[in-house]
C-alpha cells in the first residue's frame, strides 16, 4: 500500500509522489527473477492503492496503525511504500515483539523537530519509546546532531555507520546484526541510507552512503524473518529514474528473500 505523506519533511518535499511513481517503474520489471528463480506473477500479491491522508502527522500515523493491523490480521504482510520516515512510527505499533531493522543515513533520534514529536526526523525515537532498550538497529548512520549525540538514550539503539559497513563489509555487519535480533524483524529503507549516487532522489542526501548490494544482502540473508517492510523518503521530483528503479527493485528483491533459501553476494 501506498502512504502519500510528506507533512513533516523538513528540506526536499516530495515524497507524497512516491508510491505512485513506484508502481510506474515496478511495471515494466520483469516478472521472472533468476536470481531467485521465481516468477513474481505467481506469488499472491495485492496491491491496496494508497490512503488517504491529511496534513496531521498523528492522524496519518494512526490510519497506517489501523491499516498495518488489519492486513497482519488478515495473515498477510504488508509493504508499505512512503511517503516520508514518521509513517513507520504507525507501523511499528503493530511489531512489539519483533526486531527493527533501519537502513539510513541519519540518526532520526530527536526528542522533536519543527515543532512535532512525530516528526520524521524522530523516527528511532518514537519506534525506541515502542520496543524498548536493543530492539532497533540502524544500519548506514553518518549524519547526528549533536543534540542526538549527546543524548543520554542514544546506546539504546545500537547504529552502524556506513563507515563502519565499508571497513568490515556487508557480511560480517549481518553476521552480527543476526545475532543480536531475537526473532521475527520489520524492515525499514530510508532511500537517503544509499550513497546518492545510487540513489539522488531523496528528501535529506548524505554522501558516503550504502550501496543496493548491501541491501540485498541484508534482505537475502533476513528474508524469511522479516515480516513488515517499507520504503520510504524517495522523492520523485529529484529523480533522474535511477531511485525510483532501485525502490521498485528492492521490492521485488524483498519477496523474492522470501521466495527463496539462496542468499547471493
Amino acid at each position: 500500500m501506498g502512504v502519500p505523506f510528506d507533512g513533516t519533511s523538513s528540506f526536499r518535499r516530495g515524497s507524497s509522489l512516491a508510491p505512485d511513481q513506484i508502481r510506474a517503474v515496478y511495471e515494466n520489471l520483469e516478472s521472472f527473477d533468476p536470481y531467485y528463480a521465481v516468477d513474481f506473477t505467481d506469488i499472491p500479491i495485492t496491491d491496496l492503492g494508497n490512503l488517504e491522508v491529511n496534513s496531521d502527522v498523528r492522524e496519518v500515523i494512526s490510519l497506517v496503525d489501523l491499516s498495518v493491523s488489519t492486513i497482519r490480521g488478515d495473515g498477510k504482510i504488508p509493504i508499505m511504500m512512503g511517503g516520508e520516515h514518521s509513517i513507520t512510527i504507525g507501523a511499528i505499533k503493530n511489531y512489539t515483539d519483533a526486531d527493527l531493522i533501519i537502513i539510513d543515513a541519519h540518526s532520526d533520534f530527536r526528542e522533536s523537530y519543527g515543532g512535532s514529536a512525530y516528526s520524521h526526523a524522530c523516527v528511532t525515537r518514537r519506534c525506541l519509546d515502542i520496543l524498548g532498550d536493543g530492539r532497533i538497529t540502524s544500519i548506514g548512520t553518518r549524519s547526528i546532531s549533536r543534540e542526538e549525540y549527546e543524548s543520554k538514550d542514544i546506546n539504546r539503539v545500537s547504529f552502524i555507520s556506513s563507515a563502519e559497513v565499508r571497513k568490515s563489509g556487508i557480511e560480517l555487519i549481518v553476521d552480527e546484526v543476526e545475532k543480536s535480533i531475537r526473532g521475527d524483524v520489520y524492515l525499514s529503507i530510508d532511500m537517503d541510507g544509499f550513497d546518492p549516487s545510487f540513489a539522488p532522489a531523496v528528501g535529506t542526501p548524505e554522501p558516503y552512503g550504502l550501496t543496493p548490494w548491501d541491501a540485498r544482502y541484508l534482505m537475502n540473508r533476513l528474508g524469511k524473518r522479516i515480516i513488515g517492510f517499507d520504503i520510504v523518503e524517495f522523492s520523485p521530483i529529484y529523480d533522474n529514474g535511477n531511485t525510483a528503479m532501485l525502490a521498485a527493485k528492492l521490492i521485488q528483491d524483498f519477496i523474492g528473500s522470501r521466495e527463496t533459501s539462496k542468499v547471493f553476494h
